[in-house]
């Protein structure tokens, strides 16, 4: 340690010219990360490109705002990029710069083993502090492990790049040459979301629990669901990176952090991106800690935090959960980045789950994002081994442990309308569901979701029938005992196979509607189980519909019955049916009470132990 700092900087003060002039011919130089890159010494890089030959530039995340990629530099910059920003997607396309996919958790490995061995190192630092410390400030992600192994390091040392804390330092003396430039920080603004993103968000939110740990991916999409976390509580944060939008969720007391199992009261990080604002609220701030890539995006380190939630964005998912999110066929269009660590560090979390997100369609729906497979060239960055939950803004699909079908017909389910037969027809051609397979034809109606509490004080969702519910359903009928097998049917079943489940999922919520009641959740810590349905079928020809219901022994007794029953009369009346018809054994006196109940007038007819109800709706029951 040299303890007389400020002779070593004054003597190691310079400028950006004479700094860069020790830079030989054929060097690898890495350039520091997204709004923290050293501006000046970039646009002095450039304007000596002339003086370089075969340099090698290596970023991370390049925001934009430099054109050595240009055709004008070929023979003296070669652009390598771990993540491809916008201005580096052409020329990587043209072949006229380089990307290397990696895990953004392996590339200080590369680094420190000497297989991307790093000579110069460009870095933006904040004024040194009064023990001769620099932070990186809002650039700590792999910019540190770059300057701890890079055998020249020049900073610019900006006092608009805010002192983050955490393992952020380092001491003037193990810098090269400094450089200074009191210019305003890159700033980026989040776009605001759109419709489609605000659906997703709202969708997204339903998955978080209270006193979670969340990570969200940079864009639209995964920040969208800021907004719709005002009622969380306790939440935690470890994320890769971060925008303003958190700014809110903290003010707001939704992020404490006081939950989390590693790093309490901490939010961790490596990098952020977002305005003054956000520059502003980190500098000095106890509550952030900002450390390396290889620490913040470490699988092992991420699922030490309990119910760990990451949320991150796909180009495309194929109908077996494969995840597309570097590429679009042959065409390089951003990199694997920290996705896969956080996926994977998720799903070993207590209590955790892996989000990916993606809208339906591209091109003004012309493309879905949906399909049936991969195109050729596209690189599967998420296997369908990983996957866990995809969230379009058609709904949730819980992929992970399902079968190729369960995960096909899930997937078919929340795709976009538009597409959803050619999607069903490539499954059957692909052998992963059945031949026969039918789709609903409208959309599911979530307007028809409702929470209610039975007669023992447990919560119950019930909600329309989904064409994904069919196992479920099957499982529900087996359930059941002979005697309650013979009253709902009239017949002993042998079986309740595929051709006979399907008619009661696969329906069209207009003339046939089934209501389902539904314990527990789609997650990796439990399963979703169907333990009544109710459902009627309209004759056209009458406006009379058919009823029926079928409720799991255990969860008789309970006012299910009677909830669905009065529930399917509500949604039938909207449908403009006019009452409902049903069989029921004599000896069925359970049943009968239900419809004793219904509230409308009803007749009776007694057939040979059979009773024949008709319900009216045209009048409501007087009550007394």
């Amino acid at each position: 340690m040299i303890f007389n700092w400020q002779d070593t900087y004054k003597e190691r003060l310079t400028d950006a010219r004479s700094a860069l002039s020790r830079i030989r011919r054929g060097a690898r130089i890495f350039i520091a990360s997204a709004c923290g890159e050293p501006q000046l010494l970039v646009k002095t890089l450039l304007d000596m490109g002339r003086n370089f030959a075969d340099v090698e530039v290596i970023h991370f995340l390049d925001l934009g705002l430099t054109d050595y990629t240009s055709e004008i530099y070929t023979e003296h910059f070669r652009h390598n990029a771990l993540f491809i920003g916008a201005n580096a997607r052409a020329a990587i396309k043209e072949g006229h710069a380089d990307y290397t996919p990696i895990f953004l958790s392996e590339v200080p490995l590369l680094m420190k083993r000497g297989a991307m061995p790093i000579d110069v190192a460009l870095i933006t630092v904040s004024e040194p502090d009064t023990n001769g410390y620099v932070s990186l400030g809002i650039s700590v992600d792999i910019t540190k492990t770059a300057a701890g192994v890079a055998r020249y390091v020049v900073a610019e040392v900006n006092p608009n790049m805010p002192r983050t804390l955490g393992d952020s330092f380092i001491h003037v003396s193990e810098i090269s040459a400094f450089v200074e430039n009191d210019a305003p920080l890159l700033e980026f603004e989040q776009k605001a979301p759109d419709d489609i993103a605000r659906s997703i968000g709202r969708l997204i939110a339903d998955l978080i629990d209270n006193e979670s740990t969340i990570q969200t991916g940079v864009g639209k999409i995964p920040n969208s669901v800021f907004p719709y976390l005002a009622n969380k509580k306790d939440l935690g944060v470890h994320t890769e990176t971060f925008t303003d939008g958190l700014i809110d969720l903290i003010e707001s007391g939704v992020v404490t952090c006081r939950k989390k199992s590693l790093h309490p009261g901490k939010i961790v990080a490596s990098f952020c991106m977002g305005t003054r604002r956000l520059y502003d609220y980190v500098h000095n701030n106890p509550l952030f800690e900002f450390r390396p890539c290889q620490y913040v995006n470490d699988p092992y380190v991420i699922a030490r935090n309990d119910r760990m939630v990451s949320i991150n964005s796909a180009l495309t998912v194929d109908l077996t959960g494969q995840v597309c999110s570097d590429s679009l066929g042959f065409e390089f269009y951003s990199g694997i980045g920290g996705q896969v660590d956080f996926v994977r560090g998720s799903a070993m979390s207590n209590r955790g789950k892996s989000i990916m997100v993606l809208p339906s369609t591209t091109n003004n729906n012309a493309i879905s994002r949906i399909v049936p497979y991969p195109s050729a060239g596209s690189g599967v960055v998420v296997t369908r081994g990983d996957i866990h939950y995809v969230v379009t803004e058609y709904g949730v699909a819980y992929v992970h442990g399902k079968s190729i079908r369960d995960r096909a017909m899930m997937l078919i389910n929340i795709a976009h309308p538009k597409f959803r037969d050619e999607l069903l027809e490539a499954a059957k051609r692909q052998g992963y569901i059945y031949r026969d397979q039918a789709l609903p034809v409208v959309l599911y109606p979530k307007e028809y979701e409702i929470n209610w509490v039975d007669k023992k004080g447990t919560s119950l969702f019930f909600r329309p029938v989904k064409v994904t519910d069919e196992r479920a359903i099957q499982e529900l009928i087996y359930d059941l005992p002979e005697q309650d097998v013979y009253t709902r049917f009239f017949h002993n079943l042998k079986s309740f196979s595929h051709k006979v489940a399907m008619p009661m999922a696969a329906i069209d919520y207009d003339d046939k509607m089934a209501i389902v009641a539904v314990i527990g959740k789609e997650e990796p810590e439990g399963r979703e189980k169907i333990v009544a349905i109710g459902n009627y079928a309209n004759n056209p020809n009458t406006r009379y519909a058919e009823v029926a219901f079928t409720t799991h022994q255990d969860w008789q007794g309970r006012g299910i019955g009677t909830f669905l029953l009065r529930y399917l009369i509500r949604i039938a009346r909207e449908k403009n049916i006019e009452g409902f018809t049903a069989d029921v054994l004599s000896r069925n006196r359970a049943m009968m009470q239900v419809f004793s109940k219904c509230g409308c007038p009803m007749t009776t007819h007694l057939d040979t132990g059979v009773y024949e109800l008709k319900i009216n709706f045209g009048n409501e029951e007087k009550k007394e």
